[in-house]
């Protein structure tokens, strides 16, 4: 039983989560909010994201500021993030586009806090998983006399002291996020 894959699959779950919920809109501007639309480019002929094919910038707490590597593709820029149902409204200025951020309502907030608590219930549940596979994998090299009665209680002290510990990182990144969401 190596603990290091345990630990390992555990912090993929956790990033995958931090970089899940960098994507729920706080009100502020942050690159994060669009850089992973998928745009149909140069005709459609090519599905690229659009941190692929633009620098984004936030120029300040509400605006962002997409300057294209390529200006012929500006007007697919600006359809790609209407169709993407973002509830951003991109705007052509010159060889920019320009997203002001609506401020959120109250109600849009808690939406977004009670999403933002489904997603970190489930990334619990993958740890929690996780800790299962662990746990059966001791238990059938016990079985199998590969481990002692003594390590078995060690690996699973272990293991259990790992998942808290991921649970309460967990926990740590949703205060941080429902701080931002309910800061105004």
């Amino acid at each position: 039983m190596d603990l290091d894959i345990v630990k390992q699959r555990m912090q993929k779950i956790l990033e995958m989560l931090r970089s899940d919920l960098a994507t729920v809109r706080t009100g502020r501007a942050a690159p994060s909010l669009i850089e992973g639309i998928v745009i149909n480019a140069y005709g459609g002929t090519q599905k690229l994201r659009l941190m692929e094919l633009a620098t984004i910038a936030a120029s300040d707490p509400q605006t962002l500021v997409i300057t294209p590597f390529d200006q012929s593709i500006i007007g697919e820029i600006q359809k790609g993030i209407q169709e993407a149902n973002v509830g951003l409204s991109p705007v052509i200025d010159g060889e920019l586009v320009r997203i002001t951020i609506p401020h959120l309502s109250e109600e849009r907030r808690q939406e977004l806090i009670h999403l933002m608590r489904q997603k970190l219930e489930n990334g619990k549940i993958m740890v929690r998983q996780v800790r299962h596979e662990a746990m059966a994998e001791i238990k059938k090299q016990k079985a199998q006399k590969i481990i002692s009665e003594d390590e078995v209680s060690r690996l699973e002290k272990e293991v259990q002291k790992v998942t808290d510990e991921m649970i309460t990182d967990i926990d740590l990144v949703g205060e941080k996020k429902e701080e931002e969401l309910l800061s105004i």
